[in-house]
């Protein structure tokens, strides 16, 4: 494959993981299904995906956020209440729902060191000869394009680049950049100077914002994306070509950079900050709350308001860009012919349990919002609490297409829940986090209950989390130790036990 579509830094991106692509293309080969007769899909697919985005949606009951975009993607397709990611965190979740497999199978278990050549860790490291989402279609003559950030980049140094991209996914790739990502020394972080001229770029992993009061939405990096995709939406209506187009939105990522008239929606003296419980305080399970920052837990209450209005208004730019792309569809004709998916990566906490950001097996951190749109379906406009997974996604996309799915796929096929969304098809949905010296956290979330284990370096149970969701949304009281939830405790521990063991 050319790489004349390619920026100058994915160019040099190929080189990097060349190594490690070209010592795994003869076992690739012997584990890759052989290839058959390409076959005509029933759709086109639009794949919209949000960085770092909870919950915190209009659609999703919360009255305050504008997202009409959104809300309006959810009036016309079928959306899902109870959605979760199976990883936390951009490269792990990223990676296992493009691949359909769990994060144990991926062997994607943090975000890549770019400082290594090849760049790792990489899913091709491990299941080299796995056939991808996009892959899927682009094996199939559909035409397979991305924009912006689809596999792990990091934010904000990377905006621009290919970073850790799978080049076997894609017929041509566009890597936005705009002025938030040039506009650094100007950006406010909790961390002093990492915004400073000279300072690293890579301060994503703080609480970072930007009311950018000179540029305007198309001048961003989003805005830009945006603009990008549709002209590919132009281009395939102009050449009646099908097309697998996934598009990846930076924001509401730190740094929440935006134009100031989105942070204008949400006066700080109008948010409400969240309370915490005992547990929350005492983080008597030391790991559960080990995501939290030294820097953040000293914010004041002022600052901490600020982060709030300026994700919230990251939201909303990022929604209006997702509203450019989707009136392209009506536009040039494409809207009876293509499934529009609408999700993010993970979860994302706002103060809540004393914790920002993500990584964490609370609900906040691992349910992802998600939309399924397909043309004609009559559940569009209906909402579902059944339980669904990223890992799922795969499935589905192939059955709605009519495309032949591998069969080592780890996700179900929710096509039975779009047609009615009262049905189901599993009982129950897996997340979980990497804690290094400290040990690993899984967690299973079925009917009202969410149960999480937390254990040590060596396997020992350092402590367990039960929480009723219905009765207790926000987490206060751990029933674990209850004896009259003793049983339920077994019940869901005993899920546990394969996903911890799968490999």
């Amino acid at each position: 494959m050319s790489i004349s579509h390619w920026s100058p830094r994915a160019a040099a991106c190929l080189g990097r993981v060349g190594f490690l692509l070209g010592c795994t293309l003869s076992f690739a080969a012997a584990q890759s299904p052989a290839p058959t007769a390409p076959v005509k899909p029933k759709y086109n697919v639009l794949f919209l995906i949000a960085d770092d985005l909870n919950c915190d949606l209009g659609c999703y009951g919360v009255r305050e956020m504008k997202t009409p975009n959104i809300d309006k993607l959810a009036a016309q397709g079928v959306r899902f209440e109870r959605a979760y990611c199976q990883f936390p965190l951009c490269s792990p979740s990223r990676s296992s729902f493009l691949t359909g497999r769990r994060p144990n199978v991926t062997g994607v278990l943090t975000n890549p060191n770019l400082a290594t050549t090849p760049v790792s860790p990489h899913f091709r490291e491990k299941i080299p000869g796995t056939v991808t989402l996009p892959q899927l279609f682009k094996r199939n003559e559909i035409f397979t394009a991305r924009v912006g950030k689809l596999y792990h980049y990091g934010v904000p140094a990377d905006i621009g680049t290919s970073s850790l991209d799978d080049f076997h996914s894609w017929d041509q790739v566009v890597n936005p950049r705009g002025r938030d990502r040039e506009i650094h020394s100007k950006i406010f972080s909790i961390q002093p100077n990492v915004t400073a001229p000279g300072a690293s770029s890579q301060f994503g992993g703080t609480l970072s914002w930007l009311a950018d009061d000179e540029g305007e939405d198309i001048d961003h990096t989003d805005g830009i994306g945006a603009t990008e995709a549709i002209k590919f939406l132009e281009r395939f209506q102009k050449e009646s070509r099908p097309f697998f187009l996934a598009v990846g939105f930076y924001r509401p990522h730190t740094p929440y950079v935006a134009p100031k008239k989105w942070f204008d929606l949400y006066p700080t003296n109008r948010i409400a900050l969240p309370t915490l419980s005992d547990d929350d305080r005492a983080r008597p399970i030391p790991p559960a709350w080990a995501s939290f920052h030294v820097a953040q837990d000293n914010l004041s209450d002022d600052v901490r308001r600020q982060a709030i209005q300026a994700y919230h208004a990251s939201t909303s730019f990022m929604d209006a860009q997702v509203g450019r792309v989707v009136n392209a569809l009506d536009r040039f004709g494409l809207a009876q012919t293509t499934i529009i998916v609408f999700t993010s990566d993970h979860g994302y906490h706002l103060g809540d349990h004393g914790l920002w950001q993500k990584q964490s097996l609370f609900e906040r951190s691992t349910r992802v919002p998600l939309i399924i749109s397909v043309p004609g379906n009559k559940a569009n406009g209906r909402s579902t609490t059944a339980i669904a997974e990223m890992v799922d996604l795969y499935p589905t996309l192939a059955a709605l297409t009519g495309l032949p799915a591998p069969d080592y796929l780890d996700g179900k096929n929710l096509q039975p829940i779009l047609n009615d969304p009262g049905a189901s098809v599993k009982q129950a949905a897996f997340s979980q986090v990497r804690r290094g010296a400290n040990g690993d956290g899984y967690s299973v979330r079925s009917g009202k209950w969410r149960y999480t284990e937390w254990t040590g370096s060596k396997g020992e149970l350092l402590g367990a989390q039960l929480f009723n969701e219905e009765s207790d949304p926000a987490e206060t009281k751990n029933l674990a130790k209850d004896p009259a939830h003793a049983k339920t405790v077994r019940e869901l521990a005993a899920l546990l036990g394969p996903i911890r063991a799968q490999k």
